[in-house]
């Protein structure tokens, strides 16, 4: 089915970046720059793949920088937490995805003095309650309470250590009410989705966490929840956020990220290309392939 390959399309690409990690561990700083690359440094990232807005500007961000003249190291992360630490210690340089208003505001207040904000790409994040759209009498957040039986007692989520995980869990469940009803079902990212699909499959009731841009809504006809209380956060930006004096190290590199602008569309575009059956674990052919499609309509790409 085209959801679980998806779903090991992430696990594939998570391989191939822990496998290309090792094989640079000892040496010379070339791991995916290209033949042409590493003459302004090497440069590390630093991502979330089961997040695939990181996934997909990790790889966009690789790309450019490489045509810039670096060498690119991609370092493959399983929690937001450690990867704010790693990032506040300069284990490596640049978060492409961070979500620093709400969803990760309490790492940025936590480290934000070893940490540099590179601009935002994206306006409009949000994070969500979500069911699917089958169910009619399901259309907000309150709507819930009450129901817990209908749900087996619980809203299945992703990460235990996500942002996502804690706004759930420590602002919406309980303005809402629903932290003595319902228990957040932790797992991962690929746990959440497979739930979701064997519940739709049923046309079973399911309320997930979920949030935009994110290409499970592509796959899956949900509807998110009204949040009358405003207790899932409001919208936030997504942006290149750094280890403190990355901008004075790589100049190049932090103007490039200061110009990085996508909207809807353009985003919903790249991240359906590497998150595609397609293009599955091989997230720089599917970026190659999204600039071939939609490279003219930005004045900041880098082209060769």
């Amino acid at each position: 089915m085209k959801k679980f390959r998806h779903i090991t399309a992430i696990t594939a690409i998570g391989v191939t970046a822990s496998l290309a990690l090792a094989g640079c561990a000892g040496g010379g700083g070339d791991n995916g720059g290209g033949d042409d690359g590493g003459d302004l440094g090497t440069i590390t990232l630093g991502y979330l793949p089961s997040w695939t807005d990181g996934l997909s500007m990790s790889y966009l961000a690789q790309d450019q920088l490489e045509k810039l003249g670096y060498t690119v190291e991609m370092e493959e992360m399983t929690e937001a937490g450690p990867l704010y630490t790693g990032l506040a210690q300069g284990d490596f340089d640049v978060y492409p995805s961070a979500w620093p208003e709400v969803t990760h505001a309490a790492y940025m207040e936590q480290y934000g003095d070893d940490l540099e904000d590179l601009g935002a790409y994206y306006e409009g994040a949000v994070l969500t309650l979500a069911v699917p759209t089958y169910m009619d009498d399901i259309n907000s957040i309150e709507d819930l309470a009450g129901q817990a039986d209908r749900f087996g007692g619980q809203i299945t989520g992703i990460e235990p250590g996500a942002g996502l995980t804690a706004q759930t869990q420590d602002s919406a469940m309980p303005e809402y009410g629903l932290d003595g009803e319902y228990e957040l079902l932790t797992s991962s990212t690929a746990g959440m989705l497979a739930e979701l699909d064997t519940a739709y499959s049923s046309e079973e009731d399911i309320v997930v966490t979920l949030w935009r841009p994110f290409w499970a809504y592509n796959d899956w006809d949900m509807k998110d929840l009204e949040d009358p209380k405003g207790a899932m956060g409001d919208p936030e930006t997504l942006n290149f956020i750094a280890h403190a004096g990355t901008s004075d190290e790589f100049p190049e590199a932090a103007e490039l990220f200061g110009q990085i602008k996508l909207d809807d569309e353009q985003y919903g575009s790249l991240e359906g290309l590497v998150t595609s059956d397609e293009y599955e674990g091989d997230p720089e052919a599917a970026v190659d392939a999204w600039i071939e499609e939609s490279g003219d309509q930005f004045d900041w790409l880098v082209t060769e």
